[in-house]
């Protein structure tokens, strides 16, 4: 399955390219007005998407001169390829998928970090014996193929696993203790627990050394064609997470529970509090803080470009710089 990667990110690529002779990025409003800009979210509204619904809500982007239109997502959003077709502006996704589809010649760039660390874990029950890695040889574990930390882990501790679908439920995990699978852990350890199961224990993908982030990617033409309008949106949406996190969140939640009616009080305020312990927006090193929201740091993305390449599904090596992938010169 891991070197299915590679073809998937073929077909994308196309899929997207092919929307680009009738796509074009939204033009900027007339001069005196907002300048329009859309983000296609990767997944439905909830808290991981608070510095958006905050700077929305609370009138940080229409401060700025932007009118601001926020595309919810799901299992098929497609994200970074409507980015590449300028379909939208922005959008959110995983840095590696992101790497992978700039290596593929989509014509985008990450402008941001969303989390620090990305909440992609494997999800165990408190009572399953395995708590390492290595003891995952042989299992069964259910998540998205696409996703790179599996043959990464397959690599790094020469094991190996069977892999079954991603359903988007936890209800399997629910009934077996000893289910494996993929999991936001901001999101679905409340929805286990609200199912009758316990608090399930997790995996960390950067403790195996696959410290991947969560980005915002943008249009890598519209941007340079609109670098102030880039810097204010990057700034309206940076402040509008230090707002949801160190203030008063129920303005965004409000505009959330509008767009997603699935969303409750109380799946808000959890989620919103698990991304405030463990300190995925601001960083969980000694640096973290405020000043950490947004920020992407070069190192980073050089080690996920050769951990990408040392697996084969970046092709070919030595091409990909991190200033290839990544800019932080529309960040404030």
């Amino acid at each position: 399955m891991s070197r299915s990667l590679r073809g998937l990110a073929i077909s994308l690529a196309a899929f997207a390219l092919s929307w680009s002779g009738c796509a074009k990025p939204q033009p900027e409003a007339e001069q005196g007005s907002s300048t329009s800009i859309t983000v296609q979210l990767d997944w439905v509204a909830e808290p991981e998407h608070g510095g958006f619904y905050q700077a929305k809500a609370k009138g940080f982007f229409a401060a700025a001169g932007l009118d601001v239109t926020l595309i919810q997502g799901g299992p098929n959003a497609f994200p970074t390829q409507k980015v590449a077709a300028g379909q939208v502006q922005f959008a959110q996704a995983d840095s590696t998928n992101t790497i992978l589809a700039i290596g593929e010649g989509l014509p985008i760039t990450k402008v941001a970090a969303v989390f620090q660390q990305n909440p992609s874990v494997l999800m165990l029950q408190a009572e399953n014996p395995i708590n390492s890695f290595e003891e995952l040889d042989g299992k069964t574990i259910m998540a998205r193929p696409e996703w790179a930390f599996l043959p990464y882990l397959k690599k790094k501790y020469a094991i190996d696993f069977q892999l079954i679908p991603f359903n988007f439920s936890v209800a399997n995990f629910i009934a077996d203790q000893n289910f494996i699978q993929q999991g936001f852990y901001i999101a679905e350890p409340f929805f286990i627990e609200q199912g009758g199961g316990q608090k399930p224990k997790f995996l960390y993908a950067w403790d195996a050394g696959f410290d991947s982030y969560v980005v915002l990617v943008a249009n890598s033409a519209w941007a340079a064609d609109h670098p102030e309008e880039t810097r204010a949106f990057l700034a309206a949406y940076i402040r509008g997470w230090d707002d949801y996190l160190h203030g008063d969140p129920s303005p965004a939640h409000a505009l959330m529970k509008q767009e997603n009616s699935n969303n409750t009080d109380e799946f808000l305020a959890y989620s919103r509090q698990m991304i405030i312990d463990e300190k995925l927006v601001i960083g969980r090193g000694t640096d973290g803080g405020s000043a950490k929201i947004g920020q992407l740091e070069p190192g980073r993305m050089a080690t996920q470009i050769e951990q990408l390449e040392s697996l084969e599904i970046l092709q070919p090596a030595g091409e990909l710089e991190p200033a290839q992938v990544m800019t932080t010169a529309y960040l404030p």
